[in-house]
């Protein structure tokens, strides 16, 4: 494919589907495909391979600004490159309506990855409708869970093609091994939950499971990440007096050797896409809480013995589970390695290779 693929993602965020993005994109930069992402993170461009052109609208600045700003001057971008580089073939990495509305007006070609469980689908009937009609339009959807695929081919009646995340195991295993200031108590039980702190991660489950447990003299509870219900999560935590039991962090970078020294990792989620902290979970042998939410999780968890579901908000079902745990040496006979090697980058990333060089 000698033609280019432009790559939309207006606002990359600090999450699975910005590492999703990198590793995807990079993977098809040095397979030969002339890749260009348009995106207003400019801060961002660093994370591609210097073979990736990096588009951004240019002299607007985006610091504190909303998504729909972002998108209006990323749309004019991709307008600008439809028109007048002849640009054809648009990969939607985040099923943005707006992006293909835009790109099948204008006669591209369109791949649109949907990454977003059907409980986020509350958009009013009218707008509804208008997503449905242009979402078959597309020429390829690329959805990431078994169950997504037959939410999304039922709703729309269209065949989508399920890629699952790819996942760089090695680097993940090697960033485990870095060496962090922070301390965990090894003669306590250490829980730890990573994500942004949204109404949709539900911390706040993760937390009231706390107010349950009689003997929390044994638990140390690490929340990080950042988000709009970091205060909210806080004043809960003052007010019920768990300031000993539970700790917060800010967002990192490499959240890996915090996980790795942890015993239980808990994903609290009210609806999930396909959640790629459960695979990292996975990889590095922890024992898994998680919500059985929509879509992913009980995927992800099918044939992991050391998981436990529980069910959304119920965090009575949580304290059980966290009371009931006892710790144990960690085996790595017990990786279900076989199961993951669906997530490995290679394999995942060769599929995408395989859709984008078959709709030119």
């Amino acid at each position: 494919m000698n033609k280019e693929l432009i790559i939309f993602n207006p606002s990359i965020e600090d999450g699975g589907v910005e590492k999703n993005l990198f590793l995807i994109n990079n993977f098809l930069a040095t397979k030969g495909i002339k890749t260009s992402v348009i995106s207003a993170e400019k801060h961002k461009k660093k994370e591609f391979n210097k073979k990736v052109n990096f588009f951004f609208p240019q002299y607007i600045n985006f610091d504190q600004s909303k998504r729909y700003k972002k998108y209006f001057f990323c749309l004019m971008l991709l307008v600008k490159r439809i028109l007048f580089n002849k640009t054809k073939y648009i990969f939607s990495f985040q099923a943005n309506i707006y992006c293909i509305i835009v790109s099948k007006l204008l006669g591209a070609k369109v791949i649109v990855r949907m990454n977003t469980a059907p409980q986020k689908w509350d958009r009013s009937l009218f707008k509804n409708k208008i997503y449905s009609y242009f979402i078959k339009k597309a020429d390829i959807v690329i959805v990431n869970s078994s169950f997504f695929q037959k939410e999304v081919n039922k709703r729309y009646g269209i065949r989508s093609f399920l890629i699952h995340n790819p996942f760089d195991f090695k680097k993940i295993k090697t960033l485990s091994k870095k060496k962090i200031k922070y301390k965990f108590d090894q003669k306590k039980l250490n829980l730890i939950n990573i994500g942004r702190l949204t109404d949709q991660k539900d911390q706040i489950t993760l937390l009231k499971s706390l107010t349950k447990i009689k003997d929390k003299n044994k638990i140390l509870l690490t929340i990080i990440g950042k988000g709009e219900k970091r205060k909210d999560l806080i004043e809960f935590v003052k007010n019920n007096d768990l300031n000993k039991y539970v700790k917060f962090l800010d967002y990192q970078k490499n959240p890996f050797p915090y996980m790795n020294l942890a015993d239980v990792f808990i994903l609290s989620s009210k609806f999930e896409g396909s959640p790629n902290v459960l695979i990292e979970a996975q990889i590095l042998n922890k024992h898994i809480f998680s919500t059985d939410c929509p879509t992913g999780p009980k995927e992800i968890l099918k044939n992991y013995k050391k998981g436990d579901l529980f069910k959304v908000k119920n965090y009575n079902e949580l304290a059980k589970l966290i009371i009931n745990f006892k710790k144990k040496s960690i085996n790595e006979k017990s990786f279900f390695f076989k199961e993951l090697k669906k997530y490995e980058s290679k394999n995942s990333c060769k599929k995408y290779l395989f859709l984008v060089k078959n709709i030119a």
